[in-house]
């Protein structure tokens, strides 16, 4: 199969059929949704993209598993180039999208996995990364978007799995037979799941032999009996059905979609079992993957920053202040925090290393590092966003009222800023400061990929402090070797 268009991965959604709830209502088609449809479009461009010759080297390149040209999203890494290559197009995806375009979620999966069950076979003896390799064949040769599911509900988050009085809050096996597993439990704040065709389901902890049954990988259809899709509210999100203007980012949104979802009895055929009670493996496949999904965040949340920036500067424009040196200062330090950013993502890429499976993984130090970043400099542009573009951002009128004409008049001569530009304009833009800055998009950059103490937590473990130690020992004459 060739590589989907944006039209066809719309048209393959419309085949599927999952369960899906929105808003008090069973959601019969999520490409007809007004609540899902700028999701939808977001990662409609992911394929969109990948067919126009300027972004082909970044949007695609060539599987080595079956050596055909293939959407980069479904790739493993085979160099630190493509570790580069991956942070490239993030950011220049989200310039366009100015929001999540959801896909990464599940590429940072497939390839921790990919790299886990082959060191697990190398081990155990188990055949668990040939079953991994043919279900990556079928996702390449369909592409197709898979949902990454690692984070678990989660209970009582002072106990273990096993401790939990509802065994349910994490995903966990509750039968094995002949011909495949049964899952019970739920997987939260699942970006992009509602549009997605598979969902690959991962451990969110490190386990013990105790927490076996819920060492658990695998891969699920979106639309497999048992499977039910609870889709979450977003900041502002009934504007879509109030108007245009107000909406902000009005074609892609705002994040990415996020849903819980459930896991009811849930069949899993043992050749899309990719991991069951090895937990001993649990932690490498949970650190793998959020290595490469921390690394995201300086080219994602870059290329976001870029429009923020813009918007931004635009706003200043609008105002009558662009030329005010505090505010060309101002824009000065979003650019650099933004570049800041960034060069944390490119460096713990161009400083990544080859695994056993022969895929490549980033330097998991400075991968936290970026992520850590991420969630103070994400605030800190915004900040100064806001302080540049004023407090009517937060105060503005409903569209509606722009448009009765009992009122129009009056906020027109009143929201207008300089002559040079219509009232629409600074109003349109003031919208997109609004939406693109507030409380989703920041609760995204702070709690995505984990908390800023799980970056803490192996910022510390890969920060060698013994090397530091003896660095020092040495040099004040402790240590005379």
């Amino acid at each position: 199969m060739d590589l989907k268009t944006g039209i066809e991965y719309i048209e393959s959604l419309k085949r599927l059929n999952p369960t899906v709830y929105a808003y008090g209502e069973k959601i019969d088609d999520v490409t007809e949704s007004v609540h899902l449809a700028p999701h939808v479009n977001a990662a409609s461009l992911t394929y969109e993209l990948a067919h126009r010759p300027d972004y082909e080297d970044l949007m695609t390149t060539t599987s080595h598993l079956t050596g055909k040209k293939i959407n980069r999203f479904t790739h493993i890494h085979q160099s630190t180039d493509d570790l580069i290559k991956k942070v490239k197009m993030l950011r220049m995806i989200a310039q366009q999208t100015g929001s999540c375009f959801q896909r990464c979620v599940g590429f940072d999966g497939i390839n921790a996995v990919y790299s886990t069950t082959y060191e697990m076979d190398q081990e155990l003896g188990t055949d668990y990364h040939q079953r991994f390799t043919d279900y990556l064949k079928y996702i390449q040769e369909n592409d197709y978007m898979v949902a990454g599911s690692m984070t678990d509900t989660k209970g009582d988050r002072g106990k273990k799995p096993h401790q939990q009085e509802d065994p349910d809050q994490y995903v966990h096996v509750v039968e094995r037979n002949e011909k495949g597993v049964v899952l019970r439990g739920a997987k939260a704040h699942q970006t992009g799941m509602v549009n997605s065709h598979e969902m690959l389901i991962m451990p969110t902890v490190a386990l013990g032999e105790e927490d076996k049954d819920y060492a658990i990988a695998c891969a699920i259809p979106v639309d497999a009996e048992g499977v039910v899709h609870i889709f979450g509210r977003q900041t502002n999100d009934s504007r879509r059905l109030e108007g245009v203007i107000d909406q902000g980012n009005i074609q892609y949104g705002i994040v990415g979609g996020e849903s819980l979802t459930i896991l009811d009895n849930v069949f899993v055929p043992w050749e899309r079992v990719f991991m069951c009670g090895e937990a001993q493996f649990a932690g490498m496949m949970v650190e793998r993957f959020a290595c490469y999904h921390r690394q995201n965040y300086g080219g994602c949340k870059g290329g976001v920053s870029d429009v923020i920036t813009g918007a931004t500067a635009q706003m200043a424009e609008y105002n009558g202040v662009a030329k005010a040196s505090h505010v060309k200062d101002k824009i000065t330090e979003m650019i650099h925090l933004t570049e800041t950013l960034y060069g944390g993502s490119i460096a713990c890429s161009a400083d990544g290393h080859k695994t056993a499976s022969g895929g490549y993984l980033v330097n998991p130090l400075l991968a936290n590092v970026v992520k850590q970043n991420v969630t103070r400099l994400i605030y800190e542009i915004c900040r100064l966003s806001h302080d540049v573009a004023g407090g009517f951002i937060g105060t503005l009128p409903s569209e509606r009222d722009f448009n009765n004409e009992d009122t129009a008049a009056y906020l027109e001569k009143y929201f207008r800023g300089s002559c040079k530009y219509t009232t629409e304009e600074r109003v349109r833009m003031a919208r997109l400061v609004e939406n693109m800055t507030g409380g989703t998009a920041l609760a995204e950059s702070m709690h995505g990929a984990g908390s800023p103490q799980a970056q803490r937590v192996m910022i510390l473990r890969q920060g060698n402090l013994q090397h530091k130690t003896a660095l020092a020992r040495k040099l004040a004459g402790i240590d005379k070797k």
